[in-house]
Order: structure tokens, then C-alpha cells, then sequence
């Protein structure tokens, strides 16, 4: 991480809106940016907690210092990567609060992160539907569902606000890692057009700054992984038929680390494509295919 991440405000509530306080955990990686960040809902006496983050004693003190007095109405996940979803359970046993959101999931293969492996002890009390919401005092949060990123990844909106807590779908300083087998290209595109649609005023993502001209933003998302497809097809057509002979030519300047990252995202791509028949498997090799005489 560069140095500006030392100045952080970790393990502090700092207020976003007039209904929001975020706090920032001390877990910056290649992937997490400069951590994850933690949301409080609500001003007055009931709150909610999103993505409470990872299970580490100063980002829960922190939170629990946030919360205060007032009651935790509900501590809601957008997935279960271990950087968003381990917190949870301790901060439930702390205040009482019902974990409700995103459905629990587990994989055998959780890809080349790491740090993003599935927390396999999430245990959700309530798992909330497209358009199901939970409430408190003057406070609303609607489920979003989003699949892509992982089949269980739900964003929250807060209408009040006009806020769309996106978790890792959208984020303003990375796009998403979409890994098979769970990461879905086809649900992604089709996740990114269902909030084209929508008219959020902002973006509060689980990494990175906030995203004020969201509409515009994933405009641009949509039109990166189109652009990341006619790349796959033109390296195939050029004779580079694996992955790993694509991402070195498709990913040049990026960090190295991302690369076996990137290359989850290339074979997402690919099975997508292989579903509308532009492409065709053959081992660890991708032919195109032919258009019909």
C-alpha cells in the first residue's frame, strides 16, 4: 500500500451522511485497498451494522464504541468473503443484534485470494429477499440483490438517502473480482444493468471512496467488460488460446500479484462467451467459434 494509507482514520466512526458513519478496519491488502469499511445506520436510538468486516478486536472495540448506547437492530452482510462477514458473529454475541442479509455460502475452491476465502461460520438469522427490507427509527434498509461477484451478494438501500451500500459489486478504485466457479460473468453484466436502472443518489462501497455520479460509473463498468471481451476474442484469434498467455498481454502495468486474480476474471469472461457461442473449450485451450454460413 502506498503511505497515505498510514493516515488512515482506522479504528475511528467517521460520518459520511447525515445517516451514516463508517468505520474503517486495519485490513489494506491488493485487494482490500485500505480495508474494509464498516457501516452504522441510523441517528437516532436503533442502528444497523453492514459489512461489520473482519474479526479483529480494535475494528469491533471501534464499533461497539460507535454504537454506544443505542440498540443494533440488525448487523446485515453483503457476501461472506472473510474480509466482510467473520465480524458478524462476535458482534451479535455483543449486542444482541439478528445477523440478517446476504444467504451463507461455502466452496472448496475459494480461487488465488486469500484474503477472500468464504467464511464458512456465517450464520445468518434472516435472509432477505430482493426488495425485503429491515427498519429502525427513522431508517430503512432494502435488499438489492446482486449476484456476480458471488451468487450471495446483496447491496443495501437506504432511501432516506438515496444511498446504495454496494459491498464489493461496485466499487470507485478497482473493478470486481468475478471467480468461478461461484463468480458469475453472466449474473455480473446482468447485476451492473439492473443498478444502471436505478436511480441511487451515491455509492458507499465496502473498499474505496465513495462513488457520487454512480450511474456514470457503472456506464463505464459495462463498458470495461465488454471491452475486456473484445480483448479476449482478438488475443484467441492472435493464437493465445490459454489464459495464462492472455492476462500478461491483457494485463500490462498491472501489479503481478493480481494477476492469478485477473486471470478468475479472463475465465469468467470465457464461460460467459462459451454460453452466447462465441467461444468454444478444448481442454485448457479456447477456440472461437465459427459464425453459421
Amino acid at each position: 500500500m502506498d503511505a497515505a494509507t498510514d493516515l488512515r482514520p482506522y479504528a475511528h466512526a467517521e460520518r459520511v451522511d447525515p445517516l451514516v458513519r463508517r468505520v474503517l478496519a486495519r485490513n489494506p491488502s491488493p485487494f482490500t485497498y485500505t480495508g474494509t469499511q464498516s457501516y452504522i445506520v441510523g441517528a437516532g436510538n436503533e442502528v444497523a451494522v453492514i459489512d461489520p468486516g473482519p474479526d479483529e478486536p480494535e475494528h469491533l472495540d471501534a464499533l461497539m464504541a460507535a454504537i454506544g448506547d443505542a440498540r443494533v437492530v440488525a448487523i446485515c452482510c453483503t457476501h461472506t468473503h472473510r474480509d466482510h462477514s467473520p465480524a458478524a458473529a462476535p458482534l451479535a454475541a455483543m449486542t444482541g443484534a439478528p445477523v440478517i442479509g446476504c444467504a451463507a455460502l461455502t466452496l472448496d475452491d475459494d480461487g488465488p485470494r486469500s484474503d477472500a476465502a468464504f467464511d464458512a461460520d456465517y450464520r445468518p438469522d434472516r435472509v432477505l429477499a430482493d426488495g425485503e427490507s429491515v427498519s429502525g427509527q427513522g431508517w430503512t434498509l432494502v435488499a438489492v440483490e446482486t449476484p456476480g461477484h458471488t451468487s450471495n451478494h446483496v447491496c443495501f438501500a437506504l432511501p432516506e438517502s438515496g444511498v446504495l451500500f454496494t459491498g464489493d459489486h461496485v466499487m470507485g478504485w478497482s473493478t470486481s473480482v468475478v471467480s468461478p466457479p461461484d463468480g458469475d460473468m453472466t449474473a455480473y453484466m446482468a447485476s451492473l444493468a439492473k443498478l444502471h436502472g436505478r436511480e441511487d443518489r451515491i455509492y458507499f462501497p465496502a473498499h474505496g471512496p465513495a462513488v457520487d455520479k454512480p450511474r456514470q460509473l457503472v456506464r463505464g463498468m459495462i463498458g470495461h467488460r465488454r471491452s475486456r471481451e473484445k480483448q479476449i476474442l482478438k488475443q484467441i484469434g492472435e493464437g493465445r488460446t490459454r489464459i495464462g498467455e492472455m492476462v500478461p498481454m491483457m494485463y500490462k502495468g498491472v501489479d503481478e500479484r493480481l494477476w492469478p486474480a485477473a486471470g478468475r476474471s479472463v475465465h469468467a469472461h470465457l464461460i460467459d462467451l462459451a454460453r452466447r457461442d462465441l467461444v468454444a473449450e478444448a481442454g485448457d485451450r479456447w477456440t472461437l467459434v465459427a459464425p453459421p454460413a
